[in-house]
C-alpha cells in the first residue's frame, strides 16, 4: 500500500477496479482545510482520462509493472504482433491499446508495460519520434510558403499526416508519435 505522498507521474495504481496510470498530479495545501492531491489518471484498459482528487494521506493500491522491449512484426486480423528479441516470445495487442498505431513501422522497437503479477500486457509506449518516408503528397504551389500552410501527406505505414508545402514524395520526415504531427524534415 502506498499513500498520496508516493504519487508521481507514470505510477500505476488500482482504482475503481481498473488499472490507471498517473498522467499529472498536484499537491494542494489550501489556507483552510486539509491538504489534498489533484490527479489526472489514464485508464490502461480503456484509454479514458479522468480527474480525481485524493485527500492527503489516502492509501492507494500501487501496481507493479514491468517494461519490456519488443519489436513490431506485422499487423493482421488478430491485432498488432510483437516479439521479444531475447526470448522470442510473441504477443498480440489490439489497436485500442496503442496510441497512433498507424505510425508503427515493421522492425520498430517499442516498450510494452506488463502487469507484473498476472503477466497481462497493459499498454504500449512508442518512441517519442519516428522517421518515415513520404509515399504520396500533392506538389506544393511555388511561392506559397510565406504562411504556415500545410497539406496532407501519406507516409510509408499508411498514416496520413499534415506537412509543410515544401515536402515532396520520397522525403523523410520526423513525426511526433504522441500527436501524430510533423516535426521536421530528415536527411537520409
Amino acid at each position: 500500500m502506498a499513500s498520496t505522498s508516493d504519487i508521481r507521474n507514470g505510477l500505476c495504481i488500482d482504482f475503481n477496479n481498473d488499472t490507471y496510470t498517473v498522467v499529472s498530479f498536484q499537491h494542494v495545501k489550501p489556507g483552510k482545510g486539509a491538504a489534498f492531491v489533484r490527479t489526472k489518471l489514464k485508464s490502461l484498459t480503456t484509454g479514458r482520462v479522468i480527474d480525481n482528487t485524493f485527500p492527503a494521506g489516502h492509501k492507494i493500491n500501487e501496481i507493479r509493472v514491468e517494461r519490456r522491449k519488443y519489436q513490431f512484426l506485422y499487423n493482421d486480423d488478430m491485432g498488432y504482433n510483437f516479439m521479444n528479441n531475447e526470448t522470442y516470445e510473441q504477443v498480440s495487442l489490439q489497436e485500442e491499446m496503442i496510441s497512433n498505431a498507424k505510425l508503427l513501422k515493421e522492425g520498430m522497437m517499442v516498450d510494452i508495460l506488463f502487469h507484473a503479477e498476472n503477466e497481462l500486457p497493459l499498454t504500449l509506449e512508442m518512441p517519442q519520434y519516428v522517421e518515415l518516408e513520404i509515399t504520396y503528397t500533392e506538389p506544393g504551389a511555388k511561392g506559397n510558403t510565406a504562411t504556415n500552410a500545410q497539406k496532407k501527406a501519406t507516409v510509408e505505414t499508411g498514416a496520413e499526416i499534415r506537412v509543410p508545402l515544401f515536402i515532396n514524395v520520397g522525403d523523410w520526415v520526423k513525426v511526433d508519435t504522441a500527436t501524430g504531427s510533423y516535426m521536421e524534415r530528415v536527411k537520409k
